[in-house]
């Protein structure tokens, strides 16, 4: 039997999707690690809040980081500070785009990444929302002081994220789980099928 127009064991054709049952585990994996990341987020908020009302910084990796409770109307290093409408709105198009590529999901390590992202906007557009002055333009809780700036939890996933994503695109891994050079030889193989079947 001839063989000569399959495509090498290692690639998927770039159509082929993966099976339904993976991708309601991928996308349950997805939403699993978005609500332990905004959980996480929104609990230490809370806890910062309870502990930290009282401005007064608290040390906890000696000199190199401390606890010191800020109302940020901003983004990160307080960018933005004037205009918290449009970080608002950055928030939300970054929910939209997760939501967007998420519907290409084959891969575990996306289904993270994208999990972790959607977990710590939400927990920053809830501050947006709910904490003072609200309607949009809520001041972020942040509490862990860098010395150079001064975050939260969900930073620290968006920033965990980014990393991951990065690696990912180093390797060659889109989030539909397939490698590069695995859609390159899925295309040439079907391309060099299509010129012999014209023969």
């Amino acid at each position: 039997m001839s063989t000569e127009n399959s495509a090498p064991p290692t690639a998927r054709t770039t159509s082929e999707r993966p099976s339904p049952t993976r991708r309601r585990r991928l996308f349950a994996l997805l939403a699993v690690v978005a609500v332990l990341a905004y959980a996480s987020d929104q609990v230490t908020k809370a806890v910062a809040l309870a502990t930290l009302s009282d401005g007064s910084p608290r040390p906890f990796i000696g000199d190199l980081i401390r606890f010191k409770l800020i109302g940020n109307p901003g983004a990160a290093l307080s960018l933005g500070a004037s205009n918290t409408w449009v970080m608002t709105g950055i928030a939300l198009a970054v929910l939209v785009a997760i939501v967007v590529v998420a519907r290409n999901l084959g891969s575990r390590a996306w289904a993270l990444a994208l999990g972790l992202l959607l977990g710590a906007a939400l927990g920053n557009l809830t501050d947006r929302f709910v904490r003072p002055p609200g309607g949009g333009q809520g001041h972020v809780v942040d509490f862990i002081d860098y010395r150079w700036f001064i975050g939260n939890v969900a930073d620290i996933w968006i920033v965990g994220a980014a990393c991951l994503v990065v690696v990912l695109a180093m390797v060659g891994i889109g989030v539909d789980g397939l490698r590069d050079r695995d859609k390159r030889a899925a295309e040439a193989s079907a391309t060099d099928g299509g010129e012999r079947s014209d023969d």
